[in-house]
């Protein structure tokens, strides 16, 4: 199965908006029994998440998985902080990735793969607001494109 594909349950769609996106890379996570109850459900936000590394590990961190309706006084706190599973050759790639000015890591989208939740993270540098403007102006002349394309092949 290729990369990013699978289930997905959450998309980071303003990672797309903010940031060009140059590098991907897949990761798994370490969770609890009631975090992935609550993940197979699609409970979970990546809107405002980030990843940091730490003492030669991946953590993401403001990843927001809501608890689990049937779980117990053993629930997860809903913005802990998670590992990520990464070999230590990919995590020394995001760090010379990271020490370049302007580049950070975020996560993209999280999907289930073969049975394993993974999380789709990114290397991207951050756009301005110029940068912003243009593709929203290019997504609308597409988009107006389209419109006009079907427009005309409906007679």
């Amino acid at each position: 199965m290729a990369k990013g594909t699978g289930k997905v349950l959450a998309q980071n769609k303003k990672a797309g908006h903010d940031y060009f996106i140059e590098e991907t890379i897949e990761a798994g996570m370490v969770l609890t029994g009631t975090e992935i109850k609550s993940i197979r459900a699609g409970k979970v936000q990546l809107k405002d998440s980030f990843v940091r590394i730490r003492n030669g590990e991946a953590w993401i961190s403001n990843m927001h998985v809501s608890p689990f309706d049937q779980g117990n006084r053993f629930n997860h706190d809903p913005l802990r902080a998670r590992k990520l599973l990464l070999h230590k050759k990919q995590i020394g790639e995001l760090v010379g990735a990271v020490k370049r000015d302007g580049y950070t890591i975020v996560p993209l989208k999280m999907y289930i793969k073969d049975g394993y939740a993974k999380l789709l993270i990114g290397v991207g540098k951050g756009k301005k607001d110029y940068d912003k403007r243009d593709d929203m102006r290019k997504k609308e002349a597409k988009r107006e494109m389209e419109r006009a394309f079907k427009a005309k092949n409906q007679f």
